[in-house]
């Protein structure tokens, strides 16, 4: 179903005044002809007061056609059971008093912003319609659909990687209605549905990488550094562009999504903690043997082309075996004088 915008013009000022003004000409009226029949007897001055009644009694109905719209805000509305059209212009409306405000996710309170519970203001001119409170505007409590940018932050998430290592993950998704047409009939509940998209969608993104960069990992052919500590950014890419493909038919456009929590699950942390300080001693040292051994190599060279001592292959070793405990040690090394001869 395609969103049309419901032809209307504000007109509700006009009307409210209108309907003032005839309370007050049916309150004349009837005190007008009470005193005059009251003097007179005609049946004239009854027939006024009572057509003054009636017309006290039924006079609030035009006020339930009013409704006020603040600016990003939205009214679908349906005229029995039919959809007639959206009103998405910030005013003041006189529409078909018949008309009925549809929202389904009226009452939905998810972890986002926007969804805070509203108090609905108590008005002069309050009346029951339909079981509903309507107040003099004839905005109908929670009924009105925000077109504003809102977040929703699922809560945190313990899913497998590609590895199968379990990983807690939290996202944060920039979201807001476009069509509200889709959004109120083609699903039952658009925040209900928003919110399990982005539960499946994260799910599958998720599952495509390790957490840490690993070997011989297919990442569908994406140009990233293939883990989801490392590609954050385009993790986020690829979540919001699922969700995206699955909340079109809703009418809901997926501005931004962002990794607000990543780790290990807490039974593997300290173990996967460990691994990777393994890890980086492991890399730590061989840069440290790697540089050691240049060293050596270029003292040996320039002893031996300065022509500062003659070594044979056994004080060479022996040399290359000190100066290989001096720099990779951890401990500053402690110096020993030979006062005697070096053979």
């Amino acid at each position: 179903m395609e969103e049309k915008i419901y032809t209307t013009k504000r007109k509700g000022m006009a009307v409210l005044v209108t309907v003032l003004f005839v309370y007050l000409i049916a309150i004349a009226g009837i005190v007008f002809g009470a005193v005059r029949y009251e003097d007179s007897a005609e049946t004239g001055y009854l027939v006024l007061m009572v057509v003054s009644i009636v017309v006290l009694s039924l006079g609030w109905f035009p006020l339930i056609g009013l409704r006020v719209l603040k600016p990003q805000e939205a009214l679908v509305l349906t005229l029995f059971g039919k959809y007639v059209g959206t009103i998405r212009e910030a005013g003041f409306y006189f529409v078909n008093p018949f008309c009925t405000a549809i929202n389904p996710a009226a009452t939905t309170k998810l972890a986002q912003s926007g969804d805070i519970q509203q108090t609905a203001a108590k008005s002069a001119f309050s009346i029951s319609a339909d079981g509903t409170s309507v107040s003099v505007d004839g905005s109908t409590s929670g009924k009105k659909i925000s077109l504003k940018a809102m977040t929703l932050s699922n809560g945190r998430q313990k899913i497998n990687d590609c590895l199968g290592n379990p990983v807690e993950i939290g996202i944060a998704v920039i979201w807001r209605v476009m069509d509200t047409a889709k959004a109120v009939f083609n699903v039952d509940n658009y925040k209900e549905y928003l919110s399990l998209q982005c539960d499946s969608a994260l799910r599958n993104i998720v599952r495509v990488y390790p957490y840490d960069v690993a070997p011989n990992v297919d990442t569908t052919g994406v140009a990233d550094e293939g883990s989801l500590r490392g590609s954050a950014e385009v993790v986020a890419s690829r979540i919001r562009d699922e969700i995206q493909s699955k909340v079109n038919e809703a009418g809901l456009e997926i501005v931004e999504a962002r990794i607000t929590y990543l780790a290990y699950a807490p039974e593997i942390a300290s173990v996967m903690l460990q691994r990777q300080q393994a890890s980086a001693i492991i890399d730590a040292r061989k840069m440290i043997v790697d540089g050691a051994v240049g060293m050596v190599e270029m003292a040996l060279e320039e002893l031996n082309k300065k022509q500062v001592v003659d070594l044979d292959e056994e004080r060479k070793a022996a040399m290359v075996s000190n100066l290989l405990v001096v720099l990779c040690g951890n401990h500053d090394a402690q110096p020993i004088v030979n006062s005697g001869s070096l053979y």
